[in-house]
């Protein structure tokens, strides 16, 4: 894949910013900071994710070192901690590049990731900004993220203006490599135990013959709310979309983080450590390539029941 179209930065060029990751997340945020009008470089191993972009006057790169050797800062956005040590580190990876001066990285990496990129990043003089994100595709793609950023004050507000363009509320939670992880993957153990229990409430009420959209409702105007009974149900379960744009396996990663982090800290998380054992075995059950919000089918699979909306309320009648 050969670099092909839009403008054609420069590594003087301060302005040019580098973009790797354009998936169902990273499209969206690559496409806020364009909005911008600032300069791009980007890389997707997939041609037609950068296309887009490049309609918008990026600069299509054939490698991550090509967009290192063009932009002095650099974001990511991928799925995986060793997928983001790739990009880093591998042949063609942004360490062999020569203009990044900043790397920020977007990706949910866990603590220990973060830590040994930022080492790796600081023997060659590259900062590092700990920036994951909380909100899924739709919130990338409203613009309404929340980040959670970990970084020497100076860092961090050097390029605030690059996470604003995408988000609701940027918190600087720490100035140390693997803050901002921390933060992320605890935010996304308690969303892994709002969908757990939701789903099991969700199904004792439907086999007991009660209204799924109607105890919604009524969750949402008491103290059971959470993130699970205003969005990921009414929008998912009831409507059997499951298509939140946020895998299971991935939503099982974090989990997996954010214990693995409590092991290191020697804070013992009972009810995280069952709730990880649910989502492994909902992934077991739902099989590759699963939306996260599936895990109440395997719920539903248990109690052989279904938590849809009725007919009456898909119509708004009483």
């Amino acid at each position: 894949m050969g670099s092909s179209g839009g403008a054609q930065p420069n590594a003087a060029d301060a302005a040019c910013v580098g973009f790797v990751g354009l998936g169902a997340i990273g499209s969206h945020l690559a496409a806020a900071v364009a909005s911008t009008g600032r300069p791009m470089a980007v890389f997707d191993t997939r041609a037609e994710a950068m296309q887009p972009l490049v309609e918008r006057g990026a600069r299509a790169c054939s490698s991550p070192a090509e967009v290192a050797a063009l932009a002095p800062t650099v974001m990511a956005s991928l799925p995986t901690p060793p997928v983001v040590v790739e990009v880093l580190r591998g042949e063609d990876g942004l360490l062999a590049g020569g203009a990044m001066e900043t790397f920020i990285d977007l990706s949910t990496t866990g603590v220990q990731t973060a830590r040994e990129l930022s080492a790796l990043l600081a023997e060659r003089g590259v900062a590092y900004l700990d920036a994951p994100l909380s909100g899924g595709v739709a919130g990338a793609e409203a613009r309404t993220l929340g980040v959670f950023a970990a970084a020497p004050a100076d860092v961090f507000e050097a390029n605030r203006d690059l996470l604003e363009p995408f988000s609701k509320v940027i918190v600087l939670v720490g100035a140390e490599p693997g803050m901002g992880q921390l933060a992320k993957v605890m935010n996304n153990l308690l969303s892994a135990t709002a969908v757990t229990i939701t789903s099991e409430a969700m199904t004792v009420a439907a086999r007991a013959g009660l209204d799924p959209a109607a105890l919604l409702e009524a969750f949402n105007a008491g103290s059971g709310r959470n993130s699970a009974t205003v969005s990921k149900f009414p929008q998912q379960v009831l409507t059997r979309e499951f298509d939140s744009g946020f895998r299971l396996e991935l939503m099982l990663k974090d989990v997996g983080l954010a214990l693995a982090e409590a092991d290191v800290q020697g804070v013992s998380m009972p009810l995280g450590g069952l709730v990880e054992q649910l989502w492994r075995l909902a992934d077991t059950v739902a099989g590759e390539g699963a939306d996260h919000t599936e895990v109440a089918r395997v719920y539903e699979g248990w109690a052989g029941v279904e938590i849809a909306a009725r007919e009456e309320s898909l119509r708004g009648e009483d």
